[in-house]
């Protein structure tokens, strides 16, 4: 019989766990067991998540946190191990994108805000979390990236480089750290139904939904220990 709560006793902090991936992820975890760390820079919509979770019956705390901030990420981690004493799953969710202009019309703060969140916010919390999970010799790194960071994207170029970076960022710090027992994966999802996805022309009933990446994210953390699977490309089944 397969375990009712494989994460039980485990700690997940999810960032970008307002809306969308990010709080289906958030549920989902929490309905295998794990107390959530749900992380955001607006503590509404995370409340929200937070109080989808418990009326489930799950664990969840809130933490205002912007990923693109070094400091605002140390507090974090540091409020995580003074009071859980552990992370075992990091889920690097936050996300923006501009999808309406071609690079050449792109302001530099747009460029700059982008790779902040998308890219050095990934930087931040591993940084800052892979730690803990060195002296525990134990844990699991999920990067949310997107089919953006394989394939051509007009008009989201700044979003494509970030995904692209990030995608070479997953890859290279799963190496470092395989030798910890720590695993590190990332996700590519194709178009999902959120408010962050450009959907002209897409049936919303046909597009991936936020529940379909966080199944994905579930069946990663609690894949048999011995191994990882390094990537995984989230497409629908019917093009929307």
């Amino acid at each position: 019989m397969p375990e009712v709560n494989p994460l039980a006793g485990q700690v997940a902090v999810i960032t970008g766990a307002g809306r969308g991936i990010g709080a289906a992820i958030a549920r989902r975890l929490a309905e295998l067991g794990a107390l959530i760390v749900l992380c955001g820079r607006t503590r509404g919509p995370l409340e929200a998540t937070s109080a989808a979770i418990s009326r489930s019956g799950g664990r969840a705390e809130v933490v205002e946190c912007d990923v693109a901030d070094l400091s605002s990420v140390e507090r974090l981690a540091a409020q995580v191990e003074h009071s859980l004493g552990r992370v075992d799953i990091l889920v690097n969710n936050a996300g923006i994108a501009e999808f309406d202009r071609p690079l050449h019309q792109l302001p530099p703060e747009s460029w700059d805000s982008v790779m902040n969140t998308n890219l050095r916010g990934a930087y931040y919390t591993m940084r800052s979390f892979a730690p803990l999970m060195i002296r525990a010799r134990r844990g699991y790194i999920v990067n949310i990236s997107s089919l953006a960071g394989k394939n051509a994207l007009p008009n989201g170029a700044a979003y494509a480089a970030s995904k692209w970076g990030l995608n070479g960022l997953s890859y290279s710090v799963a190496e470092e750290l395989r030798a910890y027992n720590i695993r590190v994966s990332v996700v590519c999802p194709g178009s999902v139904n959120t408010e962050l996805s450009p959907h002209a022309g897409k049936d919303p009933a046909r597009m991936l939904q936020p529940e379909d990446v966080a199944h994905v994210v579930a069946m990663l953390v609690t894949q048999a220990p011995q191994s990882f699977a390094s990537e995984v490309l989230l497409r629908p089944t019917l093009k929307p």
